[in-house]
C-alpha cells in the first residue's frame, strides 16, 4: 500500500529539490492529460527559487492568451471557482469530518440493531437494559421503530395496500409469528408499537435521537 505523504515543508535540500522535481513534472503531465482528454484551456505557471524565470507549460503565447482571455471576464467571474490552498485545505477538513460523522452514525445504528436482537433473542428480557444510559434507549427506540416501520411497508406491498399508512397496516403481523420471534405481546401496544416509541413520538413528532442524527 501506498504511504500517504504528510503535507509539510521538507527541511531536507537534497530531498526537497527531488520532490520539486518529481512533482512538478507529474503536475505538468496532469495539465496535459485534462486539457487532451476533455478538450479544455489549461495552463501551468511555476516560479522555482533557484531560477528567477517563470517555467510554463505549454508555451508562453499560449499562456499569455489564457490569462488574458481570464482578466476579460467580470471580477465576480474571476472568484467565483477560485480556490486557495486554505479554502482547499478547509473543504478537505470538513468532508472528512462529515465521512465520519457518518461513520459514526452507521457504527451506532449497528450498535443498537445488535442491542433490538439480543434482548429478541432472550424473550424481551429487560436484564440487558439494566445498564442502558437514557440515550442507549432513546437510539434503540428509534431503531425499533424504523424496523417496526419497514416491516409495515413490507406487509403493505404483499397486501398491495401501498397507499396506506403503516399505523393501518400493524394489525398484519400475526400474534403466533410474533410470538415464535420470542417478544411477548404484552410488550406491544394495541398499534403494534414498542410503549416507549409511543411516548417519545407523543414529545416530538418527528423523533430523532441527537446520537443517531440520521
Amino acid at each position: 500500500m501506498r504511504k500517504k505523504v504528510e503535507l509539510k515543508y521538507i527541511a531536507n535540500d537534497s530531498k526537497r529539490r527531488a520532490t520539486l522535481k518529481k512533482r512538478k513534472s507529474g503536475l505538468i503531465k496532469k495539465v496535459d492529460e485534462i486539457s487532451t482528454l476533455c478538450g479544455v484551456d489549461a495552463c501551468a505557471i511555476m516560479y522555482t527559487p533557484n531560477d528567477p524565470r517563470p517555467e510554463v507549460w505549454p508555451s508562453p503565447s499560449e499562456v499569455t492568451r489564457m490569462i488574458a482571455r481570464f482578466k476579460e471576464m467580470p471580477e465576480l467571474e474571476q472568484g467565483k471557482k477560485m480556490m486557495s490552498q486554505e479554502s482547499f485545505l478547509r473543504q478537505r477538513i470538513q468532508k472528512a469530518q462529515d465521512h465520519l460523522k457518518k461513520l459514526k452514525n452507521e457504527n451506532r445504528k449497528k450498535e443498537m440493531s445488535n442491542l433490538m436482537f439480543q434482548a429478541l433473542a432472550h424473550g424481551g428480557s429487560s436484564q440487558l437494559l439494566e445498564n442502558a444510559t437514557m440515550i442507549d434507549l432513546n437510539d434503540l427506540a428509534w431503531v425499533i421503530d424504523q424496523n417496526i416501520k419497514e416491516i409495515n411497508k413490507k406487509i403493505s406491498r404483499l397486501e398491495g395496500q401501498e397507499g396506506t399508512s403503516s399505523n393501518n397496516n400493524n394489525g398484519g403481523v400475526e400474534n403466533n409469528v410474533m410470538n415464535n420471534g420470542g417478544v411477548d405481546n404484552n410488550v406491544m401496544n394495541g398499534d403494534g408499537v414498542f410503549p416507549f416509541v409511543d411516548a417519545a413520538n407523543d414529545v416530538q413528532d418527528d423523533y430523532r435521537p441527537a446520537p443517531l442524527d440520521p
